[in-house]
């Protein structure tokens, strides 16, 4: 790397470019060679064809550190062209190499070295020629400088502009996988969600059932086959609909899931709840259908309370309440008293009403949990729900 952190020059890179200062110092050479007076070249101009051409040869060389120290190969270049023609391209591009630093002081003293070598350059060799202004002979050499230095800034333009597009191209890949990493994880997260909300009802109305089979001596067979014919029927429905989420999973992104269960619903969840038993009473005054969001959400709540009732509070009492009118809440509350039983827990995920919490804070609703004063737990949610467009509604 170099002093800025250009990238290094490749072999054929280095050659091209020497080849290039070496092209423009021979032609300078030429010009100057036809110039002289005849037979100065092989008499009195020796250094033009032996020493001439050594300076040029050590300046090349040395250009190939210009990266390195780009300063000091400029300035000892500049100034060892003073004594060779053949060296002026060396010279050029060693200013233009300075030059895509863009530091001004530098450039400034290597301009200024090589304006002034190049009258050194103009009384080297016994040319004859018209007589110039002064002017005339500070121009010509500067006027090259110009326009080397104006290379070298429009090469250094041209690289910030490519890293600056290199940037850019790098940070949106970048926010691309961020964007997609987010996206993977909020689809694990409603997968998972998902998995918890159709398992998790269904298995631990199964383990209660259960457990209350082995605790329970006192059933009698009619008892019996109902708590087995609940676990047979709980198992098969958590294996049906363990099969919907997995066919969602597999199917066609444009194909469209199947239709979410919503409060028409509830009647079967506490049809379910109370045979596993679950003392379940349901109060409800809501009349008209809510929006499909406001109506998923609601069931959730009810199946999560039902779900920690049965986990935590076998054969309890249940309350639940749903009461709310467009333009206002559902108001969605399931309170249960202390277990009535004492049977195995099953192991919980501690989730579900953090997934739950989610998705009423989506809706921009609140949700509310915690314990009762007779040991029991309450579970309340208001969900906003919004008001029928009537346009729409006329339009359709």
């Amino acid at each position: 790397m170099d002093t800025d952190g250009a990238a290094r020059l490749g072999a054929w890179q280095q050659i091209w470019r020497l080849t290039a200062a070496a092209v423009v110092g021979i032609a300078f050479w030429f010009s100057v060679a036809t110039a002289l007076p005849a037979g100065c070249v092989a008499d009195t101009c020796s250094w033009f064809v032996t020493g001439d051409p050594l300076i040029a040869l050590g300046c090349l060389t040395v250009l190939l550190w210009r990266r390195r120290f780009p300063f000091t190969v400029a300035l000892v270049v500049v100034i060892a062209a003073a004594v060779s023609a053949l060296a002026t391209g060396a010279a050029l591009l060693a200013l233009c190499s300075l030059s895509t630093r863009r530091r001004p002081v530098e450039i400034a003293v290597v301009v200024a070295a090589y304006v002034t070598a190049a009258q050194f350059t103009e009384n080297l060799y016994p040319i004859d020629t018209l007589p110039a202004p002064t002017w005339l002979q500070l121009a010509l050499p500067a006027a090259a400088a110009g326009i080397a230095v104006a290379i070298g800034v429009a090469i250094d333009a041209r690289r910030v502009e490519v890293r600056s597009l290199r940037d850019r191209a790098d940070s949106a890949e970048r926010e691309q996988a961020a964007r997609a990493a987010q996206a993977q994880a909020t689809e694990r997260n409603r997968i998972a969600r998902e998995m918890h909300d159709v398992l998790a009802h269904r298995i631990s109305l199964v383990a209660m059932q259960a457990g209350v089979l082995d605790h329970r001596d006192d059933l009698s067979a009619e008892e019996q086959r109902t708590l087995t014919r609940g676990i047979a029927d709980g198992s098969r429905q958590a294996l049906e609909e363990l099969r919907d989420v997995l066919g969602v999973l597999r199917a066609d992104p444009d194909r469209p899931e199947p239709p979410q269960p919503t409060l028409d619903r509830i009647p079967e969840l506490v049809a379910d709840a109370r045979t596993s038993g679950l003392d379940v009473t349901l109060a409800t005054t809501v009349t008209a259908t809510p929006p499909e969001t406001v109506g998923r959400t609601g069931y959730r709540v009810i199946q999560e309370g039902l779900t920690n009732a049965a986990k935590h509070a076998p054969a309890a009492r249940v309350e639940i309440t749903l009461a709310g009118t467009p333009g206002g809440e559902l108001h969605v509350s399931v309170r249960n008293s202390a277990a009535a039983t004492t049977v195995t827990r099953p192991p919980a995920s501690g989730f579900g009403l953090l997934g739950l919490a989610e998705r009423i804070t989506l809706t921009g609703g609140t949700l509310d949990h915690h314990r009762t004063s007779d040991n029991g737990y309450v579970l309340t949610a208001r969900i906003p729900w919004p008001e029928p467009d009537r346009n729409h509604e006329k339009r359709a």
